[in-house]
C-alpha cells in the first residue's frame, strides 16, 4: 500500500473515467489529463486505465508500504524520493518506507502518481475514478486526506526508462501568440451560427484568460463577452467534455472532466479531444487562445497522439531489449 502523509485539498483518485453512464445523469469523471494517465501506465506495464492518483494541490507527499515501481506524469514538479531529486516522467523503484515529495510544478498544473499494478480501490459503475460531487468511487469517494492508505493491486519493480512529455514532443504554436500562451484547437459547434459575426471573430482573437472559478466541471475565461444574433432558448442537450458554452454573461466555459451530463447554454465550439490534456495543464489565470478548426484537423491532431505513443513504445522495447542485452553480456562474463 502507499500511506499519504501529506496532502492539498481534493487531490483524489482516478482513472480513464466512468463511460456509459452519462444517460443515467452520471458523469464521465476520471483524470482531467488522459495522455498523462495512458503515459504513465505505459511507462509501468499497467492496462491503460489503471488508477492513479491525481494531485492538484501541493505539496503531496506518501510513503510506499512494499518495493514498488512508480511514475509520476503530468506537468513538470520538483520531486525528492528520499531527498534525493527525481525526474518526472520516469519509471522508477521505491523501496518500503522510501517517501516520495511532490512540489508545486513549476509547468503544468497537475500531476499523475502511478504505481506498478495499478491503485486497488473498489470498482464502482466500471471505474474506480472519484466522483466527488456525487461522493462514490475512488477512496471512500472523497478527496485523499493525511494518513489514508491506499491498497495496491500487484505491485512489482519495474525497468527504470523514461520518455519524451508531450508537451515538448508535441508543441502547438501560432504565430504572434506569446509562447506560455495555451492554443487550443476547437471545431464550431451546434450554435456557432447564432453568435453575431463580431463574436465569431473575437471567440479566435481573444486572449482568454482562465478565472478561479474554475475547476473539474468546467473552466470559466474571461477577456471579452461573446453575443448572441438574438436572445434563443434551446432545449436541453447532452453535454461531454470540450464543449465550450455561453451562459448570459458572454464568457465562455469549458466543460471539463466532471461536466455535467446535460446543458442547455448555446455551443459556440467544442475543444477537440486531442487538446484537452493542454487545457487540463493550464493553471488558474493563464492565458488561452482558441484556434478555429474542422472534423479534418481534430482528427489529424489525434493521429498525431497516437503516433507519439507508438514512438514511445518503441523507444522503450528498444531500451528494455538493449538493457537485456547488456545483462546478458554481464553475466556471461562472470560465468
Amino acid at each position: 500500500m502507499i500511506t499519504v502523509l501529506e496532502t492539498g485539498v481534493l487531490n483524489s483518485v482516478q482513472d480513464a473515467g466512468r463511460l456509459g453512464f452519462r444517460h443515467l445523469g452520471v458523469s464521465t469523471s476520471g483524470v482531467m489529463d488522459r495522455l498523462a494517465l495512458q503515459c504513465g501506465n505505459m511507462l509501468l506495464g499497467n492496462v491503460a486505465d489503471a488508477a492513479c492518483i491525481e494531485v492538484q494541490t501541493f505539496p503531496f507527499v506518501v510513503e510506499f508500504g512494499a518495493e514498488s515501481g512508480f511514475c509520476v506524469t503530468g506537468g513538470d514538479a520538483p520531486m525528492m524520493l528520499n531527498q534525493k531529486p527525481v525526474l518526472p516522467w520516469f519509471a522508477l523503484n521505491a523501496r518500503k518506507g522510501d517517501v516520495l515529495r511532490i512540489e508545486r510544478p513549476v509547468a503544468g498544473a497537475r500531476m499523475y502518481v502511478c504505481v506498478a499494478g495499478g491503485l486497488d480501490v473498489p470498482v464502482v459503475l466500471a471505474s474506480r475514478s472519484t466522483q466527488l460531487r456525487g461522493g462514490f468511487g475512488g477512496w471512500q469517494g472523497r478527496p485523499l486526506q493525511a494518513n489514508d492508505q491506499i491498497p495496491l493491486c500487484n505491485s512489482y519493480c519495474v525497468d527504470e526508462v523514461g520518455l519524451t512529455p508531450p508537451a515538448q514532443a508535441l508543441p502547438l504554436n501560432m504565430d504572434g501568440v506569446a509562447e506560455k500562451t495555451v492554443i487550443l484547437r476547437a471545431i464550431p459547434a451546434t450554435d456557432y451560427a447564432l453568435f453575431t459575426k463580431q463574436s465569431q471573430a473575437d471567440f479566435g482573437s481573444t486572449s482568454w484568460q482562465i478565472t478561479a472559478q474554475s475547476d473539474r466541471v468546467g473552466y470559466r475565461l474571461k477577456g471579452g463577452t461573446l453575443q448572441l444574433v438574438q436572445p434563443v432558448e434551446l432545449r436541453s442537450y447532452g453535454v461531454v467534455p470540450g464543449i465550450i458554452q455561453v451562459p448570459p454573461s458572454g464568457e465562455p466555459i469549458v466543460q471539463m472532466a466532471d461536466a455535467n451530463t446535460a446543458g442547455g447554454y448555446p455551443r459556440i465550439a467544442t475543444v477537440i479531444e486531442a487538446d484537452l490534456w493542454r487545457l487540463a495543464q493550464a493553471r488558474i489565470g493563464s492565458s488561452v487562445r482558441l484556434q478555429l478548426c474542422d472534423h479534418a484537423a481534430g482528427l489529424a491532431a489525434e493521429q498525431d497522439i497516437r503516433a507519439y505513443i507508438a514512438n514511445a513504445q518503441n523507444s522503450m522495447a528498444l531500451y528494455k531489449k538493449s538493457l537485456s542485452r547488456r545483462g546478458a553480456g554481464y553475466t556471461g562474463k562472470k560465468s
